[in-house]
């Protein structure tokens, strides 16, 4: 999901791209970012470890420094996803971040209509932050 979402993103010629796994992304990235497009897995009715992790780490020093980044969120699930989603969105509102987009849930196994799904969903977003709208 994050690979299609970065493919539609690298269409908008006006913004630079970076891609990170949660457990390598920092504080650091959200003070140098425009916007954030999240890709969170649902494990178990949860947010993945691998994001509750990143939120957890980085929400405290976000918050000390004022960062007010729009988010986009991508949430692969098995058969729900909706836990995963409110709690994401729970722990973003403390941040605070405002939601650019509506959250996309990829339900079942990933195939090429997600992943056309994912590739548009990161044009609009990286197209919304180059224009100024979020």
């Amino acid at each position: 999901m994050a690979r299609a979402a970065a493919r539609g993103a690298r269409r908008e010629t006006g913004v630079h791209l970076q891609v990170c796994r949660a457990w390598d992304a920092s504080v650091e990235h959200l003070a140098c970012a425009d916007g954030l497009l999240l890709v969170a897995a649902e494990n178990s009715g949860a947010l993945s470890g691998g994001m509750k992790d990143f939120l957890d780490r980085t929400f405290y020093p976000a918050i000390a420094r004022g960062l007010v980044v729009p988010y986009g969120l991508l949430v692969s699930a098995g058969n729900d996803g909706t836990s995963a989603q409110s709690q994401a969105q729970r722990i973003l509102r403390g941040y605070p971040f405002p939601a650019a987009t509506q959250p996309v849930i990829q339900r079942g196994e990933f195939c090429q209509a997600a992943a056309l799904i994912c590739e548009e969903f990161g044009e609009a977003f990286a197209t919304g932050l180059s224009m100024g709208i979020y």
